[in-house]
């Protein structure tokens, strides 16, 4: 007799995950059993690591066959892993956490039965505890989220990170937005429909350090801005009136000094100080033009946003 259990799908992406593998899914696995009146299949991406973890989940998915395993030819970085499972996902509600279990596995039932009360279309996992990170860790993604919202039309939910639930609607949205250079946080954002929120604490890395290092963290909330404002291009053009007008209003001083009063006005240092000033402005201008002008380049090339190398499953039929 055929199941017709709806079907729920769960996105992880891993990398260089070889002290949680075991851990993680064991977890995962004892959850889902609180779960009885749906279908699970959960989405494992190995996302070109290069330590044990693509061997720890061929041992798992053969002990189990809920867990699917998407192996990537390369490391494409985490926004372009999630897209990989969402376009995988076949579940009528999706589910994203991540594989280092600081999001705990007791959100899966939070969210569902969330879900299942609301009849809302996604419901979001929010930090209310980070005591677990850094001070200048949490003050600078306050202020960047700040940044952010005031420079965009689309506002990213402080302190909410990739967990969340969302129905088959939205992952179908999201599968028709056709950048290849993705901003997931924007791109849940932007598609829509009603949501809602769930709090929790989040915990300690349970083994190995974030992939994330301020560099990267650095670049990503660049690509997070450019890829959602304009702003940083519009503000050079009133940076532009700006400096226009006060140099019409030092060249009418330095013109009726002399005239009138007959006075020399010094001016090397006030003209170099300028040079240097105006100078660095342009500079920055550059950049940020050039910020714009290089998503325009990567896009214009149409390149997948990651390449398949392999499907690994012990079950090719439908989800069981």
């Amino acid at each position: 007799m055929m199941d017709k259990r709806p079907i729920i799908s769960i996105v992880t992406p891993f990398f260089n995950e070889s002290g949680n593998v075991q851990a993680f899914c064991q977890a995962i696995s004892s959850e889902l059993e609180h779960l009885s009146s749906y279908r699970f299949e959960v989405i494992c991406i190995d996302d070109g690591s290069n330590d044990t973890t693509l061997l720890e989940l061929l041992e798992v998915i053969k002990n189990d066959n809920r867990f699917r395993i998407i192996e990537l030819s390369r490391n494409f970085g985490k926004e372009a892993a999630l897209s990989a499972g969402l376009d995988a996902a076949k579940g009528d509600a999706v589910i994203i956490i991540d594989a280092d279990l600081q999001d705990p596995v007791s959100l899966v039932s939070k969210l569902v039965k969330t879900w299942e009360r609301s009849g809302v279309d996604i419901v979001l996992a929010k930090r209310v505890n980070r005591s677990n990170d850094s001070r200048t860790k949490r003050s600078t993604a306050k202020a960047y989220y700040r940044l952010h919202n005031f420079l965009s039309s689309v506002k990213i939910p402080a302190d909410v990170g990739d967990c969340r639930l969302m129905t088959r609607e939205v992952v179908q949205a999201l599968m028709l937005l056709p950048e290849t250079q993705r901003f997931m946080k924007g791109l849940f954002t932007w598609v829509g429909f009603s949501t809602t929120v769930v709090e929790y604490d989040r915990e300690l890395r349970l083994s190995g350090s974030s992939k994330f290092t301020w560099w990267r963290l650095w670049n990503f909330g660049i690509e997070g801005i450019t890829s959602f404002s304009t702003m940083p291009l519009r503000v050079w053009t009133y940076i532009g009136i700006a400096g226009a007008i006060l140099t019409t209003v030092f060249g009418l001083y330095v013109f009726f000094k002399t005239l009138f009063l007959g006075t020399d006005v010094p001016g090397y240092a006030s003209l170099f100080i300028a040079i240097l000033f105006f100078g660095s402005v342009q500079l920055i201008g550059l950049g940020i033009l050039g910020e714009y002008i290089g998503r325009i380049y990567l896009e214009s090339k149409r390149r997948p946003s990651y390449i398949i190398r392999r499907f690994h499953s012990e079950v090719d039929s439908d989800v069981k």
